[in-house]
């Protein structure tokens, strides 16, 4: 009888252990992130009555006698398998869908957990708001920004920083430029100076016929009789051919006598093959091509000798009103200066004398500094460069590349912000031989047009988002993205092994393994789910059934005893 009371207690205790761990899942079965267990039992050592015998001679052989001493809880198992993850529309709540642990520490232990409701502190670092343990990042995503600081694994989310200005190197094409224009595609070269001759202190414009001797630019008294006034010009003709320092000259004379605006204009003619200048109705010298089609001149410098009292104020740069060619496209795109100040780029592309060759010139860039069109640089000598030459198409319409070695696929800029500054950008027309930028083919029109530019103003970050591999994206007040950090992934090759030590936590142990540190999406490693946390893995029906079979248990263990014990008085009984 005496084991059967021993059975029967150590079942009882076996049904405890079952209902405690039950009941403790059916507790959590709201908690984010926790892991339900599991309870297995083993039979305890049982006692041999008789040894078991092999087959001898005429008999056989004969199985041992053995008698059962009770039940044991072999092992309470944790079950990590997925809980089902469930929208919290909170941007830093994160649930790992498949194998991994969020790595968190607190300045003396590392944990790790399933629990990916975060949080910002009041030093702007990503913590478990529970707790205060610091979320740990991979990688040095965020460091070259000055974001995270190199050394430290905690995540900064920088709220209390700006992103500076980052003035725009490089626009990228994309889109189609015709390879067969109609009659009327050709367009006349224009070049426009910046400023107007005018007469009578300004109450009328000048004409062509106007005297020199009348204008009003000039610096104080008109050039004296008899001596010699010299415009140099230097510019570029219509087939590219440069020329510098060219005089343009006239003898000055009494006023209302001498020589006329006209004869200025038809000297600047006579250096080009085939343009002439004039006077348009504001004053303004306008140099126009005598035919349509493809034209590179420019006028890229004029200076006044003698200067001095007699000083005759000229033009400083000349702008283009339209731009040569046998068929053109124009586009516009915001560039960003070294400050963050935002421009518009007004570039054309021109169709050459070769039908699969275009070049692209920039036409005009609001607030660009005067003196900078054409290529002129009225505070220094260098000119800057407003024309990319020889764009070339295969013939099966791909991009092919510029047709000189020593052509550059890139332009200057001086805005008026930092006149001093010079701005290089450079155009991305796409790989040679591939169709992955600007192409060539037969069309209605053409498509050609900027497709990004990497510049932009200063900004503030606005919000923070996690994408599927962990990777904290930043939106800043300028529209730009920035990765801060990505999170810390731990993977183990045996997670059961883990110890639970609260707050949902785990830490490691001999049989769990050291973590491998990765990011979600990677190495084995499950894909996170933004603004979204994991539930408990606890199935409440399967827990009911485990509960009532933990009571129809001990209720059974309790029966043995009680039965052992009736039967003990009975024996008592006899024996009295």
């Amino acid at each position: 009888m005496g084991s059967a009371m021993t059975a029967g207690v150590s079942g009882l205790k076996a049904f405890q252990a079952m209902l405690d761990v039950t009941g403790n899942n059916l507790a959590n079965v709201s908690t984010t992130g926790f892991k339900g267990s599991t309870v297995t039992f083993s039979e305890l050592l049982s006692q041999t009555i008789r040894q078991a015998s092999g087959p001898s001679g005429s008999l056989g052989g004969v199985n041992p006698q053995q008698m059962g001493s009770g039940v044991n809880v072999s092992a309470i198992k944790k079950d990590m398998g997925q809980g089902n993850i469930v929208t919290t529309g909170q941007d830093l709540d994160v649930a790992i869908d498949g194998a991994g642990y969020f790595v968190l520490n607190n300045g003396r232990q590392t944990v790790y957990t399933r629990i990916g409701s975060f949080a910002v502190d009041a030093d702007n670092t990503l913590v478990d708001p529970a707790t205060g343990y610091k979320v740990q990042r991979t990688g040095t995503y965020g460091e070259a920004e000055g974001f995270q600081t190199s050394g430290d694994s905690s995540i900064h989310i920088p709220w209390d920083s700006s992103m500076p200005a980052n003035p725009t190197a490089s626009i990228t094409m994309n889109g189609n430029l015709r390879s067969s224009p109609d009659s009327t595609a050709a367009t006349t070269h224009k070049l426009i100076s910046n400023t107007s001759f005018t007469v009578n202190s300004g109450d009328q414009v000048a004409t062509s016929n106007s005297y020199l001797s009348d204008l009003d630019q000039w610096g104080g008294s008109p050039l004296a009789a008899g001596s010699t006034g010299t415009i140099y010009v230097s510019g570029v003709k219509e087939d590219g051919t440069a020329f510098t320092n060219q005089a343009v000259t006239w003898t000055g004379a009494a006023t209302g006598s001498g020589a006329t605006v006209q004869d200025i204009l038809d000297q600047i003619s006579a250096l080009y093959d085939n343009s002439t200048a004039s006077l348009n109705a504001d004053g303004k010298i306008l140099i126009t091509g005598n035919s349509a089609g493809y034209s590179q001149a420019q006028v890229t410098g004029m200076s006044y000798s003698p200067a001095g009292a007699e000083s005759l104020e000229i033009p400083t740069f000349f702008d283009y009103a339209t731009i040569g060619g046998n068929d053109s496209k124009t586009f516009k795109t915001t560039v960003y200066d070294n400050q963050g100040q935002e421009y518009v780029l007004t570039g054309t592309f021109v169709k050459t004398d070769d039908p699969n060759t275009w070049d692209m010139v920039v036409q005009s860039v609001n607030g660009e500094r005067e003196g900078s069109w054409s290529g002129y640089d009225i505070y220094g000598s260098s000119a800057l460069n407003r024309r990319i030459s020889g764009i070339e198409f295969n013939a099966n319409g791909s991009y092919k590349g510029l047709n000189s070695s020593t052509e550059t696929a890139e332009f200057s800029v001086q805005f008026a912000n930092n006149p001093s500054f010079t701005q290089t950008i450079s155009l991305d027309l796409g790989t040679s031989g591939e169709f992955t930028g600007l192409t060539q083919f037969a069309s209605q029109q053409s498509s050609a047009a900027a497709l990004t530019q990497d510049g932009y103003e200063a900004g503030t970050l606005s919000s923070v988002t996690i994408d599927n591999s962990g990777m904290m994206v930043g939106t800043f007040t300028n529209g730009v993205k920035v990765n801060i950090a990505a999170l810390q992934i731990g993977l183990f090759q045996n997670p059961g092994g883990l110890e639970a030590v609260g707050n949902g936590y785990y830490l490691t142990t001999a049989n769990s393994g050291e973590p491998i540190e990765t990011m979600a999406n990677s190495g084995g490693a499950g894909s996170i789910t933004g603004k979204s946390l994991e539930k408990s893995n606890v199935d409440i029906a399967t827990e009911f059934v485990n509960l009532m079979q933990a009571q129809n248990g001990y209720q059974a263990n309790s029966r043995t005893i009680r039965v052992a014990n009736e039967v003990l008085q009975e024996l008592t009984n006899l024996i009295r």
